[in-house]
């Protein structure tokens, strides 16, 4: 039986690789709307980063986000915080 392949994705946080199922996927759509893609489909520029509570607060302190999507931050707000509750809500046990 031959083994899968598991894809990997660069954090643009960390500059390091990880499995996909590890990072959280935000995007960039034709309009300029941003928003945190869940199932990892939705269509425009998307970006990676990882599922670290740590690295999330370090780069909302630094903006490192808005230089990268070039945006405000009151755009960005709503976002940092749907990925610190995807990230609490990963981190619940499940039976």
């Amino acid at each position: 039986m031959k083994k899968r392949k598991i894809p990997n994705r660069k954090c643009i946080l960390t500059n390091e690789m990880y499995p996909k199922k590890d990072l959280i996927r935000i995007v960039k759509n034709k309009e300029g709307e941003i928003s945190v893609d869940i199932t990892g489909k939705k269509s425009g520029r998307g970006a990676y980063v990882v599922s670290d509570l740590v690295v999330i607060e370090n780069a909302q302190s630094k903006k490192s986000l808005e230089k990268f999507f070039g945006v405000t931050s009151e755009e960005m707000e709503p976002i940092y915080k749907e990925i610190i509750r995807l990230i609490y809500r990963k981190s619940i046990p499940t039976k």
